[in-house]
């Protein structure tokens, strides 16, 4: 909601709270159809991925914000838009004029500096025009015609949407769901390489469920631990610190009143830190999510259950495959003498790049 405010896009921010919520089932379907049609890609990236690494010798440092900024992008073009992002130098502009967009919606847009700079202003608006044209594209390619694997630009172009409700609804599923689930990934695994007990916990039970095979749909819901140590990664890292919902009923606080359609904005950051909600808010500790009480907190939040929002669920599914893949063989290991700091904006990411080192498992 808030991003599609911030990049200029009206429609579906305000209307009858009917067609909202048969948009957002258009969109939350079309995103599980296209995660289930587009599962083995997401493998075999995540095995590229680890290919990669495990050739690197184990003095190199990895870093982690890149890599994991590539493999998502790869991983949410491909299933938001198809095989158009097969090609490299398709996602290397991609990722160019992103980083431009997402840059300035993270700051520029919210400290109104983008407004006292006309180049950067400029230099947005070109790469913003840049990635609609190259989505124009891929709606036109993939409008009546069977192109082949499912994917989600595909849902919304079967569910009587103009082209332009389906260009501004895959511009906010790419921008956001590249965004949230690269820094899921990232903060996942540098938190990883910080708590040894849990990484081998995690081990342990991807060698139980899924033996020496893939990943599959069915057993991603056996892997309990892996959610839990997701759901701990979103909670400490604070990965979405703020957010807004369009108040579709008038409401009131003691004496306020907030009207019917007013955008309000949720301090998720605050609460996710909170110690009389936490425990030892600040430390990372996956086992919380045992507790049942821990997961309604996060439901209550929409950060897991049925209001969780679908970049961050596609993020989830996105980071449980790659780490099925990636620590069943590899350590992760830190990087002696890195101080991490954290930079928030809409999304809550390093302030510098994450460097980890690697070893085989045996």
């Amino acid at each position: 909601m808030m991003l599609k405010s911030l990049l200029g896009y009206q429609s579906g921010v305000i209307g009858e709270a009917a067609e909202s919520h048969i948009q957002k089932k258009l969109y939350e379907n079309g995103l599980s159809k296209s995660l289930q049609s587009n599962f083995g890609v997401i493998i075999k990236l995540s095995e590229e991925l680890v290919s990669k690494w495990s050739s690197l010798p184990q003095s190199q440092h990895v870093p982690l914000c890149q890599h994991m900024l590539g493999f998502a992008m790869k991983s949410v073009t491909q299933t938001a838009m198809g095989s158009i992002f097969e090609d490299d130098q398709e996602v290397l502009r991609f990722r160019k004029n992103h980083d431009t967009i997402w840059s300035e919606i993270g700051k520029g847009f919210l400290d109104g500096s983008i407004e006292r700079s006309p180049s950067r202003k400029k230099q947005y608006e070109n790469a913003l025009l840049e990635m609609e044209t190259v989505m124009k594209k891929a709606i036109k390619e993939r409008r009546g015609k069977n192109p082949g694997r499912y994917v989600f630009m595909d849902s919304l172009l079967q569910g009587n949407q103009s082209d332009k409700q389906v260009l501004e609804d895959c511009m906010i599923f790419s921008l956001a769901g590249c965004v949230i689930t690269a820094n899921l990934c990232t903060w996942a695994i540098y938190f990883l390489t910080t708590a040894e007990g849990v990484q081998e916990k995690l081990y342990k039970e991807m060698t139980q469920v899924l033996g020496k095979g893939p990943i599959t749909m069915e057993k991603m819901e056996q892997l309990s631990y892996c959610r839990q140590i997701l759901c701990e990664t979103v909670r400490t890292a604070s990965l979405t610190p703020i957010s807004a919902r369009l108040q579709e009923l008038e409401g009131r606080i003691d004496q306020h009143v907030i009207p019917k359609e007013t955008l309000v904005l949720y301090a998720l950051g605050v609460v996710l830190q909170d110690n009389t909600a936490w425990s030892s808010a600040y430390r990372f500790n996956p086992e919380r999510f045992e507790e049942e009480t821990a997961k309604q907190n996060l439901t209550l939040l929409g950060f897991s259950g049925s209001q969780e929002c679908p970049e961050l669920r596609f993020a989830y599914m996105i980071a449980t495959i790659l780490l099925s893949v990636l620590v069943r063989k590899l350590h992760l290991l830190p990087v002696k003498g890195q101080v991490m700091e954290t930079k928030y904006e809409l999304v809550t990411s390093p302030k510098e790049e994450a460097w980890i080192s690697l070893s085989k498992r045996n």
